[in-house]
Parts: structure tokens; sequence; C-alpha cells
């Protein structure tokens, strides 16, 4: 009974990872187009995703702790040692599956955060452009205000 628990668990973590990947391929071309209230959405969905598998996470330890009592915290692969073959051969294939998943799914987040940082970098030179720079600070004669000798103003005039 445990083990078909654990089993039916983990096929839901594995469905949830494989959603989550798709949103973060989704997420590369949101970011290409530089959509940001398509962006703003897309991380709603995926905290949606990551509060689903934080649930699904504790049970999947409710469910490894009765396969295994006697250990602290009881992963998967400490219960694998302890189940029979036709459950260890269907958990053995969706733990690999889900591995190779979370492992893409790392890549593309990857991906997909070097492509903000050099969306930031690009702003940061936008901006640096259009405002003015600071006036360089070298050791020498202050430099004169040509503003209030090209323009006094009306009330700084001499009569």
């Amino acid at each position: 009974m445990s083990a078909e628990v654990l089993t039916a668990t983990m096929e839901k973590l594995l469905k949830l990872h494989k959603s989550l990947y798709e949103l973060a391929v989704k997420k590369t071309d949101i970011i290409k187009n530089g959509d940001m209230d398509a962006l703003n959405q897309m991380l709603k969905d995926e905290q949606a995703h990551i509060a689903a598998i934080g649930r699904l996470e504790n049970e999947r330890e409710k469910a490894a702790n009765s396969i295994a009592p006697m250990l602290v915290s009881p992963t998967v692969s400490d219960c694998l040692n302890i189940l029979t073959q036709p459950d260890r051969l269907k958990l053995e294939a969706i733990t690999k599956e889900l591995a190779e998943l979370v492992y893409e799914l790392k890549e593309q987040n990857f991906l997909n955060q070097q492509l903000v940082h050099h969306s930031l970098q690009f702003v940061n030179v936008s901006m640096s452009l259009l405002r003015p720079q600071p006036e360089t600070m070298n050791y020498g004669p202050p430099a004169k205000k040509t503003s209030e000798k090209i323009n006094p103003g009306i009330f700084n005039s001499k009569v």
C-alpha cells in the first residue's frame, strides 16, 4: 500500500516538474520578447507550481516514512532498497526520469537567468547613456561654472 502511495506521489511530482519545465521554456521566449506583463504572469504560475511541488514533497516524505519507519529521513533510494522487485522497477524508472527532468529544468533556468542578466546590463548601459555623467574628480583648479557667466538670469543681473 505504501509503495503505491509513494509511486503515485512520485508520478504527480514528475507531472508537475514537466509542467514547470514547459513554463521555463516559454519564459525564455517571453524574456527574449521583453514582455513584462507576460513575465509577471509566468512568475505567478511558477510560484503556484512550486507550492504544489512542496505539498507533494511532504506527501512523499510521509509515504517514505511509512515504508522505512526505522530510518530518520528516508529517501526514495532508501525505499528502493526495501521494496519488492515490481514496485522497485517502477519507482526507479520514475526517479530516473525525474532526476533527468530536474537537471534539464536547472539548465533552462540558468539560461533564463543569463538572459535576464544580459537584459539588465543592456538597460543599465542605455540609462548611463541618457543621464549626464558626473564631473571627473581630478586634481587641479576647480572648474568654472559656465552657466552663470552666459546667462545670469533676471534677478542676478546688474542694474
